[in-house]
């Protein structure tokens, strides 16, 4: 029966770890990468002929790091240039203007400071007094069951400290009782092959 076992289970590991390509359907195998394909790209277009309010160039190196600009102009009539690199980590877009809020925003940003100053009002009322720029400085307070087990952790910590302790001091008295070969004590590190 052991045998019978021991068969099975090497069986399963050789077919853990064979190489079975060879019997999958082509479409499920992962085609290799081919060359690397560097490409460029340019245009210029107009709202009328011989007007020029918008462009894009681009340029891939065929590693997957692709950098390029585009241009347009704003209903503002103003010129807008931005200026990307697109790599494995994303897409970094870098602006020729600074943005401005519009007034949905702007609206949007008075409602969020009214709201977290109003809060932390409310959380230094409670015992804590607001720091700079009106942050709660005094943190959130524990709960009863944080605060219970905050006290469970740190009596094991002490009760495995305790215990951790009494060990190095057994360790330490069996090697004064039986020396090493050189009869010299070598301290705290021979303590960690035991």
């Amino acid at each position: 029966m052991k045998s019978f076992i021991s068969l099975i289970i090497a069986v399963s590991f050789v077919c853990t770890c064979a190489d079975v390509k060879h019997i999958l359907p082509h479409h499920e195998a992962t085609p290799e990468p081919g060359p690397p394909n560097p490409y460029v790209f340019s245009y210029q277009a107009g709202r009328a002929p011989g007007h020029v309010d918008r462009q894009h160039t681009e340029v891939s190196d065929g590693s997957g790091v692709v950098r390029g600009a585009f241009s347009y102009v704003d209903p503002k009539n103003q010129l807008r240039t931005v200026q990307y690199v697109a790599d494995k980590y994303g897409f970094h877009p870098q602006l020729s203007h600074e943005q401005e809020d519009t007034a949905a925003v702007k609206n949007a940003k008075q409602k969020h400071f009214a709201l977290y100053n109003r809060i932390a009002q409310e959380h230094a009322a409670e015992g804590g007094h607001a720091g700079q720029h009106g942050v709660y400085a005094t943190g959130p307070r524990n709960t009863e069951a944080v605060a219970y087990a905050t006290h469970k952790h740190l009596s094991e910590y002490e009760r495995i400290a305790a215990e951790h302790a009494r060990m190095r001091a057994e360790l330490q008295a069996q090697h004064l009782n039986y020396p090493q070969d050189d009869g010299q004590y070598h301290g705290e590190e021979q303590y960690q092959h035991y």
